[in-house]
């Protein structure tokens, strides 16, 4: 090795390394994100916060019209955005149910579907760390297994997750055997400590606005069933597998998360390690109670309090001033049609279009083409266009069918082909731009269903979501940490924008294009805040 005139092998190696010379660079980057955490709760909810969600909408930067900007609002595609920067049309995560499920990756221990991130595309944050410093560490803790994987891209870092036997395990795609800290974490069995235990109101009931006697929010359920309290199983095995439906699974992830991070000394530097969050419980209680419930009302007080515990924690292991932060959501909910609401759902309806897909499916079954070769889930209709050629079937008049029978039922608003998508104007149709943003090209339905605002599908008895519109799409986005001057804006951005604005901040530059962009009114230094990657339209 030549050294410059002067310097000292040791001084050179110190060049070569900037990130140990650096003392003020962060040394931990927590990505936080809280399932169906939808845009407009933080300021809802605002004089019952006292945890985590009141400090970081306090003393971050807060981005309260932030949106996914993509129509089918499931976990999988919305956990691969924020640190990948780029939208489902680029990272290939389209539904869950083609997200992460890998029989080729076991679970360890079983208790569980294989999981793995093979379906995505592209690379991540994480990546981008380790390519300026091979050292960066990351950690992904979550309820759900798409909760813990996606948020690390294809990265070969540890992640664990909820197995429906009770123990938090992950798969052969990051390790062979746990490691001896989750091991021992499971050992504590916390599951069966919480069998029989209630979950009852935080605060006194006058605190709470909400009824607590809605039927309409569990249809066909005992009164017992909706309203408080909520009794967890004295089995401990039949709790293990409720537990997911319980304020208790935020409280054990976060406990894994901190466990974790001592375990693997992430955020002691000089490198900058990454340590994903995923609280999933505020799904399953939107699901069941819905959006104006005072059980969900009582979980984002009970999730505020767990990142409060979360950061309160962090910050006696770590140097807070070394270490940022990231919040967000992966969609939103909607109340069931019927039931009351501050959202306007009066108008709402229950869609079947399952007579309509059968017909259509067994007339085209008739003529040959087989019942693989013509489908519609999630609000998706594809055809096997080279299926529906051998039986001599114009696929394309199928369609037009389709859409045109569809517009007929009540409650379903349009009915999109893909030439029309391509055509709207989306600046103004909302709707369109999404769709668009959801499918990359070797994954494009033959047209989308969307609903009315509200409208729901079937008959279902459970709370949803998978609509374009903002109730689903709108969720909040915050940074905290020393690199950000805390205020609240109203301009609208974009879940895409948190892995760019983080890259900016840490000086690591992406590895590709993205569709986020670098938000400068979040940063102290706004003069230096230039853009890191470009938008694509």
């Amino acid at each position: 090795m030549i050294f410059a005139a002067g310097l000292t092998p040791e001084a050179a190696g110190a060049q070569e390394n900037p990130v140990d010379a650096d003392t003020s660079r962060p040394t931990l980057v927590v990505m936080i994100t809280v399932d169906q955490l939808r845009a407009d709760y933080p300021d809802r909810f605002r004089e019952t916060l006292s945890g985590g969600l009141a400090r970081l909408t306090r003393e971050g930067a807060w981005y309260v019209h932030a949106s996914k900007d993509h129509p089918n609002a499931e976990t999988a595609a919305a956990h691969a955005s924020p640190l990948s920067g780029r939208l489902p049309r680029s990272h290939g995560v389209v539904l869950n149910s083609a997200g992460v499920p890998d029989p080729q990756a076991p679970l360890i221990g079983g208790g569980g579907p294989g999981a793995s991130p093979f379906r995505f595309r592209g690379t991540s944050f994480f990546d981008w760390l380790r390519m300026r410093d091979p050292r960066s560490r990351a950690l992904s803790v979550s309820r759900k297994d798409r909760g813990a994987i996606l948020p690390l891209g294809r990265a070969k870092q540890p992640a664990f997750w909820w197995a429906g036997d009770g123990r938090f395990t992950t798969s052969t795609y990051y390790a062979d055997t746990l490691p001896t800290w989750v091991q021992r974490f499971n050992a504590r069995g916390g599951p069966a400590a919480l069998a029989g235990r209630e979950w009852t109101l935080l605060l006194d009931e006058s605190r709470y606005a909400e009824p607590d006697s809605v039927p309409a929010e569990r249809p066909g359920r005992s009164v017992d069933e909706y309203t408080f309290p909520h009794p967890v199983p004295d089995d401990p095995e039949l709790a293990a597998r409720i537990l997911p439906n319980y304020p208790w699974m935020d409280s054990l992830t976060v406990d894994l998360a901190l466990d974790g991070l001592v375990a693997m000394g992430l955020g002691e530097g000089p490198q900058t390690d990454l340590l994903a969050v995923s609280l999933s419980t505020t799904d399953a209680v939107g699901h069941g109670f819905g959006p104006d419930s005072r059980e969900l009302h009582d979980q984002i007080l009970r999730v505020d309090r767990e990142i409060g515990r979360f950061l309160d924690s962090l910050f006696t292991l770590r140097d807070e001033r070394r270490v940022i932060v990231a919040l967000t959501s992966d969609h939103g909910v909607s109340p069931l049609p019927g039931v009351p609401s501050r959202d306007p759902n009066e108008d709402a309806e229950r869609v079947d279009l399952a007579p309509l897909y059968s017909a259509m499916r067994d007339t085209l079954s008739g003529r040959g083409v087989g019942l693989f070769h013509f489908t519609f889930t999630s609000g998706e209709l594809r055809l096997d266009r080279d299926a529906f050629a051998e039986a001599g079937v114009d696929p394309d008049s199928v369609v037009d069918v389709f859409a045109r029978e569809a517009l007929k039922v009540p409650g379903v608003q349009r009915v999109d082909t893909w030439p029309e998508v391509t055509r709207a104007d989306t600046l103004t149709d909302y709707v369109a731009r999404r769709i668009l943003h959801m499918y990359p090209d070797d994954l494009i339905p033959d047209a989308v269903v969307t609903l009315t605002p509200h409208s729901a599908w079937g008959n279902a008895t459970y709370h949803q979501h998978g609509a374009p519109h903002d109730y689903d799409a709108a969720v909040p986005v915050l940074f905290w940490g020393e690199p950000f001057a805390p205020g609240r804006h109203e301009r609208p951005v974009r879940v895409v924008d948190i892995a760019p604005t983080l890259a900016h901040v840490l000086g690591v530059p992406p590895a590709e294009p993205l569709d986020g962009v670098v938000l400068p009114e979040a940063l102290r230094e706004r003069a230096a805040a230039e853009t890191t990657a470009r938008p694509r339209p």
